[in-house]
């Protein structure tokens, strides 16, 4: 990313927005069981939209704005209420009259934080990105997410590629950098409507599991403190780069992420040392990770200092049930990890400093 003061600042985050709704439960039922809801809360979620909630809760000085649909109904104005109170942009976002603001069900374990989700898609199954003016909305980056559950955007166009891939070229073209993140997904559903997106990007941010479905490549990565096979999780972040990605390949997983960039150039960083019972709710750690991503390379930092940024924002994240309540300033969040102390992974992780 350049530095140049003179160049237009800003992240526009196009795709899902909805609402989670959390429930807390003592334990996952057997089916025809009962489990009992310990906990109900409501948050912002999605990762169009919770790619702008957690820049702010980072502590982004840059214009954030928002790209997608939502309903005319409570959930809409619980949405737009909290962008409102974030300084989040919506005018970008599309009020549907008739249609339901989308949400999920997640159902998170107390201990240890697992969780299920339940999805209604809404109004962001009539998300359409083909007539947005991007240039009026304005950024520096266009982050988008998350193909495979936009069924308008997903739908193939003539001359191949889909509404996404047109959305990214539209962006390159207009001189935004481009980034995306996936949902975990079926597997061959992930290849179908993201693997015509990587030459259209200028970074990607996704997890292992969605890293094999656009790479062929099956690595280990079972646990944070489990055995992690780092050269395969590498192969991956090439592999990417090598479908078309030009700048910035990242793939995270529960010990930590690794990094690569053409040329073969790769990174590595492990995620921070929380003890298990810290770990309130996983939910929407990957999205706090992919923004601390974007935030440093918004602001030109060192692929290294946004990974560490970005497994201190997802450390910062599961501590809370809600999705992104968890999340403090960016340099607190490096704090923070840095005291905890991070997984094996570089072999200076455990001593990094903030100021790097």
């Amino acid at each position: 990313m350049s530095d140049d003061p003179d160049q237009q600042a800003g992240v526009l985050c196009a795709g899902t927005i909805l609402v989670d709704v959390g429930k807390v439960i003592d334990a996952y039922p057997a089916l025809d069981h009962l489990a009992t809801i310990e906990q109900v809360s409501l948050s912002t979620g999605g990762p169009g939209l919770n790619m702008a909630v957690d820049l702010r809760m980072l502590g982004a000085a840059f214009p954030v704005g928002v790209l997608g649909a939502v309903g005319d109904d409570e959930h809409a104005a619980f949405i737009l209420a909290e962008c409102a109170r974030l300084g989040i942009d919506t005018a970008g976002v599309s009020k549907l009259a008739g249609a339901v603001t989308s949400f999920t069900d997640g159902m998170i374990e107390r201990d240890g934080g697992r969780r299920t989700f339940f999805h209604h898609s809404g109004a962001n199954a009539l998300f359409d990105a083909s007539t947005a003016d991007l240039q009026t909305l304005g950024a520096r980056i266009l982050h988008a997410g998350a193909p495979g559950i936009h069924p308008l955007m997903d739908t193939g166009l003539p001359g191949g590629g889909n509404g996404w891939s047109a959305l990214l070229r539209r962006a390159q073209a207009a001189g935004l950098h481009t980034n995306l993140e996936l949902v975990s997904i079926e597997p061959a559903r992930i290849a179908e409507v993201a693997l015509p997106c990587l030459p259209c990007l200028d970074s990607i941010v996704i997890n292992e599991l969605e890293a094999g479905a656009l790479t062929g490549i099956d690595a280990s990565a079972p646990t944070a403190d489990g055995a992690v096979d780092w050269p395969a999780l590498e192969a991956m972040a090439l592999g990417l780069i090598e479908r078309g990605v030009s700048g910035l390949a990242v793939v995270h997983f529960p010990a930590g992420c690794t990094a690569a960039a053409p040329g073969g150039r790769t990174w590595r960083q492990g995620s921070v040392r929380l003890p298990r019972e810290q770990v309130r709710s996983t939910t929407g750690a990957g999205d706090a990770f992919a923004a601390g991503v974007i935030l440093g390379l918004h602001e030109g930092w060192p692929v290294e200092r946004c990974l560490r940024l970005a497994v201190a924002s997802a450390a910062a994240c599961v501590r809370s049930p809600n999705t992104s309540d968890g999340i403090n300033r960016a340099d607190t969040c490096l704090a923070e990890a840095d005291r905890t102390g991070y997984r094996p992974g570089t072999p200076d992780s455990a001593t990094a400093s903030a100021a790097t």
